[in-house]
């Protein structure tokens, strides 16, 4: 299985970025993975404690069982992710989504890159980069229409979280990716190219790179 990691900083475009590649190569031939879905459960904590959580900050996700995960998918056998209720700021209890072995997954997510042990896990490392003030506004409406926040808890957390926590872990994983595609969805040869190399995978199996 060919594992390529999309990471980026908040409202990058990775999430396009991979839809993109999934359009062109058909969603039957990859498993798309989110690692927002592994943010750590918090359903032993009260609202108020859930609320002090940093969510910008790596330790907020379980890596450990999107590597399990991972692991699985290669090996031939399904998995199931968690969902993540944002509303709630802990797991679903009873929600899950199905991931099926495929030929490709992508995983995409803020720290794809920063982690070592998932890092190694990775065929092709991709890091989205877009200008911050493309990406500020796309938290904001996005914050706003799908997770139901406020412009001032918004405003809060870039400050306090968002800002400080992509300066000194999203930013400096860039050095690790093997493709850097600046703006995002916007960017069609990026994407192009990062298609073209998942088709040689399909096509030419172990020899993909030669």
């Amino acid at each position: 299985m060919l594992i390529i990691g999309i990471a980026g900083g908040t409202g990058s475009g990775k999430t396009t970025v991979a839809r993109s590649v999934i359009e062109q190569l058909g969603s039957d031939k990859v498993t798309f993975i989110s690692q927002d879905n592994y943010y750590k459960d918090q359903s032993h904590l009260t609202m108020d404690e859930r609320q002090l959580t940093n969510y910008d900050h790596p330790f907020a996700f379980d890596n450990e069982l999107l590597i399990e995960h991972l692991t699985l998918l290669n090996s031939g056998q399904a998995a199931y992710a968690p969902v993540y209720d944002f509303t709630q700021h802990t797991r679903s209890a009873s929600d899950t989504v199905h991931l099926k072995p495929n030929r490709i997954a992508i995983v995409e997510g803020l720290f794809v890159l920063y982690d070592e042990k998932l890092r190694n896990l990775l065929n092709i490392k991709v890091f989205v980069d877009t200008d911050s003030d493309v990406r500020l506004l796309r938290r904001v409406l996005r914050d706003i229409e799908e997770r139901g926040r406020s412009i001032h808890s918004i405003h809060q957390q870039y400050l306090a979280t968002v800002k400080p926590m992509h300066e000194a872990f999203i930013e400096p994983s860039k050095k690790y990716a093997d493709l850097i595609i600046p703006e995002g969805g916007h960017n069609e040869v990026g994407i192009q190219l990062l298609t073209i190399l998942t088709e040689k995978y399909l096509t030419g199996g172990e020899n993909w790179l030669v």
